[in-house]
């Protein structure tokens, strides 16, 4: 089983370090979305860092929907998503292959990007590490859940709109124990019931997600 994830996931680090510009795009998308509010909202530092852990989780969850599209979609046009659908391995693990790559290449990067602009935003050092480890936490979920939307519109004629639809509104309950747990440390209130359930997401999304983004890449290939 480990072998096939290693394999999978070198695969599609390898392949997508050929085309650089698509990981680059989402990350410029980050930046770009969290350096716009100073500018759009307000300079001033208490107002940035009171909205800081808020604007930085929702442009985390956009850039993520952005780089969700290319989930499956290489894979669809030539041809390999067929050969994975027929291979003896099964494809849940494929699925869970691919958004493990899929979070190194594009959820790890906004992690460590999350320290620079937590600092551009007026946040201390303590809102940057509970925000930085719930991002952490909260990143593979996104994606996970994502992978879901991903392989429902696969192939579907506007189906970056159809996928915001579809998956937005479970994106939420992530978003808001992710910012919660910055505005409960602020408030002097313990963040660990914050980082459990955080917790307990990722291991849901690992246990299910696979499972159901295999179910729907068939029905998309039917």
């Amino acid at each position: 089983m480990f072998s096939v994830i290693n394999l999978m996931v070198r695969r599609d680090i390898l392949l997508a370090m050929r085309r650089p510009q698509d990981v680059m795009t989402s990350l410029f998308f980050f930046i770009i979305v969290v350096s716009l509010f100073p500018l759009g909202v307000s300079p001033e530092m208490e107002i940035l860092r009171t909205i800081g852990p808020g604007v930085i989780w929702v442009a985390a969850l956009l850039a993520t929907m952005l780089s969700l599209g290319r989930l499956f979609s290489a894979d669809y046009q030539d041809g390999t998503l067929e050969q994975m659908i027929l291979s003896p391995q099964p494809l849940a693990l494929m699925v869970l292959s691919k958004a493990v790559a899929h979070w190194l290449l594009t959820g790890v990067p906004l992690v460590m990007l999350t320290p620079l602009l937590g600092l551009l935003l007026g946040l201390g050092g303590e809102e940057i590490k509970v925000l930085t480890l719930t991002l952490l936490l909260g990143t593979p979920v996104l994606i996970l859940i994502g992978s879901i939307g991903a392989a429902l519109t696969l192939g579907v004629r506007g189906g970056g709109v159809l996928l915001s639809l579809l998956i937005l509104p479970l994106f939420v309950p992530v978003l808001i124990f992710g910012t919660g747990a910055v505005s409960s440390m602020n408030a002097g209130m313990g963040v660990e019931a914050h980082f459990s359930l955080l917790g307990a997401f990722l291991i849901l999304s690992l246990l299910l997600t696979p499972w159901a983004s295999a179910a729907a890449l068939k029905i998309s290939m039917e």
